[in-house]
């Protein structure tokens, strides 16, 4: 038996959860969306699509949310919209994708504030991260220079959204910003899409003291797939799973998993880098910004953390079973 059949084998076994993949934020791109099925063909249980980040506007983030929940409506006999862990598990009993919503960022609550966080809980959104590197009402962004952290316009979005059951992400945010998340946390906070800066240095990619408190919260630290951050010069399996193998050596394999941050509309990725200077500072120099490891990738990540002498229980956790277990003490 190969390890590659071994990798399969347990993919097709285990929970597989995907906590960030990237959507076109064209809330009506069908053609886009039908890439998820891609996602399911290649053994991922569950997955996170973005419905905005940053500045994108609120309404748009809306018009996302209401156009995707539309199209998973009719998708209905290979995926499902989902909100809750039971909702997971139905899913998977009945071998359908299971798709949940994330937000990237409280910028479009500068103005609404909390009141929104209920109603996008109620739709489908299982995450939310503070500040998409930049400052916004909430606190400060990776790129800031100056981090003046979490605000108490973020401390009353951060309570209810523990009241609503939606999980506190610092992805994107900056060092005391997420810091103070963390030290106020009565629950699981997460780094849906970051790896760790000892691997590779770059300012989406965090510090061991950030990790190591993102693990006391009981959170997980999801490895992003994509080249400028895994600092190889390309996308490559064997360098993400370096990543991986240093936050489980720095905190344990129950806080390490999968978030790939794999974006499905290269154009528009490249479009954002150069129309938004101040939000991309170094986009002149990520060339590697579309090399990425999409979800397709699994079962070679899989194989390659068995080949690396991973054990079968450590693996299931890095697949998934450590984010459920992230949303069976969080989602309502």
């Amino acid at each position: 038996m190969t390890l590659m059949t071994d990798g399969d084998n347990l993919v097709r076994d285990a929970l597989v959860w995907d906590n960030h993949a990237c959507l076109p934020l064209r809330p009506d791109d069908y053609d886009f969306f039908d890439r998820l099925r891609a996602v399911a063909a290649a053994g991922v249980n569950v997955v996170s699509v973005n419905v905005g980040f940053g500045p994108v506007p609120l309404a748009q983030h809306e018009a996302m949310i209401a156009g995707l929940s539309r199209w998973l409506e009719r998708q209905g006999e290979w995926c499902r919209l989902v909100r809750s862990v039971a909702d997971i598990e139905a899913a998977r009993a009945s071998g359908k994708l299971a798709v949940f919503f994330d937000v990237e960022g409280m910028a479009p609550l500068d103005e609404g504030g909390e009141a929104l966080v209920e109603p996008w809980r109620k739709a489908g959104v299982g995450w939310m991260l503070v500040a998409y590197n930049a400052a916004n009402r909430a606190g400060s962004g990776c790129t800031e220079t100056a981090d003046t952290g979490l605000t108490d316009h973020g401390k009353r979005i951060l309570a209810e959204m523990r009241r609503v059951g939606m999980i506190a992400c610092c992805s994107h945010t900056g060092h005391r910003t997420a810091m103070d998340v963390m030290e106020h946390a009565d629950a699981p906070v997460i780094f849906s899409h970051s790896n760790p800066a000892t691997v590779f240095a770059h300012y989406r990619n965090i510090p061991d003291d950030l990790i190591r408190a993102c693990a006391e919260t009981g959170g997980v630290v999801g490895i992003n797939g994509i080249g400028s951050f895994l600092g190889d010069g390309t996308a490559s399996v064997s360098r993400l799973v370096d990543h991986i193998e240093y936050v489980a050596g720095l905190v344990g394999t129950d806080h390490v998993g999968l978030g790939l941050d794999y974006v499905f509309d290269k154009k528009e990725l490249l479009d954002y880098l150069n129309t938004m200077p101040d939000l991309f500072p170094d986009a002149a120099s990520m060339a590697n910004a579309t090399s990425m490891i999409g979800p397709e990738r699994v079962v070679e990540i899989t194989a390659e953390l068995l080949d690396r002498g991973a054990d079968v229980q450590s693996v299931r956790k890095i697949l998934g079973e450590n984010w459920m277990r992230v949303a069976r003490a969080v989602w309502r």
